[in-house]
């Protein structure tokens, strides 16, 4: 499985370290609560707000550079959408390595 890193994060910042601290920051904030938000929605078959905190979720993934896991979630959304649960243990496994990732920073 590929790994969470901050090749984009610093492509954007140019260097400006304190820029990219703020931008960590952020999503260190962010992503617990949405990875909660998903799993109570999910939990409740709420598969409307399920693809919808999936489509937010989706851009943290892209700015931790998991090419493969962002299509993961692409996938799931529209799976949500059409009220199917294919790749939610994917993607779970996903949100999984994130938050572990998030730890280390």
């Amino acid at each position: 499985m590929e790994r969470p890193n901050l090749s984009y994060i610093e492509s954007m910042s140019g260097g400006d370290k304190t820029f990219e601290r703020k931008l960590i920051d952020i999503i260190k904030e962010e992503f617990p609560i949405e990875k909660e938000v998903y799993f109570t929605n999910i939990k409740s078959k709420n598969n409307k707000l399920t693809a919808e905190i999936v489509h937010k979720l989706k851009h943290k993934i892209s700015i931790l550079g998991l090419e493969k896991s962002y299509e993961i979630a692409i996938a799931f959304e529209n799976n949500l959408i059409e009220g199917q649960y294919e790749l939610q243990e994917d993607f779970e496994a996903v949100l999984q390595l994130i938050t572990d990732y998030l730890k280390q920073l």
